[in-house]
């Protein structure tokens, strides 16, 4: 049991690591469990592959990785399912003057005794996730799992990718929302209170960045939407989201995350 909780442990703090072309200038519709399997396995991508490898992982422990009871029969079908769904899905990025289409994964093979699922990446992501040397944002995986929002996750890459800036970032209202797959809401209020706010709780909640917005007018018109983020430097503040991401997932604090969050109060 022990062994299991530290493979546990292990896999939530492995690296997601992504072309900033990928997390700024792509587009796509993925719901928040699609999201998650995605991110998943850019995790098990290691740091000197150049190739796709078919990476392997066992349902249960993605269950268990992701906060999700792995004993319930439907928790198995509904993770089939959504692997289906994700293979028949794509994306579009820029690319210069380009804008190009592909999927996001090939074959899949499900092992049904074993309970071990294999996915290879489509050859077309090898750009974006494999051998990057610079402009690439990197992060904890840690910090996505407890978010229950879609837009919070895509939200909260476009942040991380950012904040090295050290300044606000400024978006077109239009251009937001072809990012976040939102255009959906026409109505800028519903923009704000169903998307960016939602977003943008769970982000400062459960992750290790704040950021905060304020709409831009031109004329009588909102058109611009500037984001202010920054890293958590403090200690307390980072412990804090870990201790709500446990909480949030289901799982009790680890001790020493609870006696260091004590003793700063």
């Amino acid at each position: 049991m022990e062994k299991e909780k530290n493979n546990v442990t292990e896999a939530r703090s492995l690296m997601v690591v992504k072309a900033n072309d990928i997390i700024q200038k792509a587009r796509f519709q993925l719901s928040t469990q699609e999201q998650k399997i995605i991110i998943y396995l850019i995790s098990k991508i290691k740091p000197r592959d150049k190739e796709f490898q078919p990476y392997q992982f066992d349902i249960a422990e993605f269950c268990r990785v992701c906060g999700i009871d792995e004993r319930s029969g439907k928790n198995y079908r509904d993770l089939k399912s959504t692997i289906k769904a994700l293979a028949d899905k794509s994306l579009w990025v820029t690319i210069g003057d380009h804008e190009v289409l592909f999927r996001w994964i090939n074959d899949v093979d499900i092992e049904k005794k074993s309970g071990t699922i294999e996915i290879q990446f489509h050859e077309r992501m090898k750009p974006f996730l494999l051998d990057l040397k610079n402009n690439y944002t990197q992060y904890e995986m840690l910090y996505i799992l407890a978010m229950k929002s879609q837009y919070a996750i895509r939200l909260y890459e476009l942040m991380k990718s950012q904040v090295f800036k050290k300044k606000p970032v400024t978006y077109d209202i239009d251009e937001i929302k072809r990012l976040l797959m939102a255009e959906n809401y026409i109505k800028l209020s519903d923009l704000k209170s169903r998307v960016i706010d939602i977003a943008a709780t769970e982000i400062n909640n459960l992750s290790d960045i704040f950021i905060s917005y304020e709409l831009i007018k031109q004329g009588r018109s909102y058109t611009q939407i500037k984001f202010r983020v920054q890293i958590k430097t403090e200690l307390d503040d980072r412990l804090e989201a870990i201790k709500k991401i446990h909480e949030a997932i289901g799982e009790e604090t680890p001790e020493m995350i609870k006696i260091l969050t004590s003793n700063g109060e």
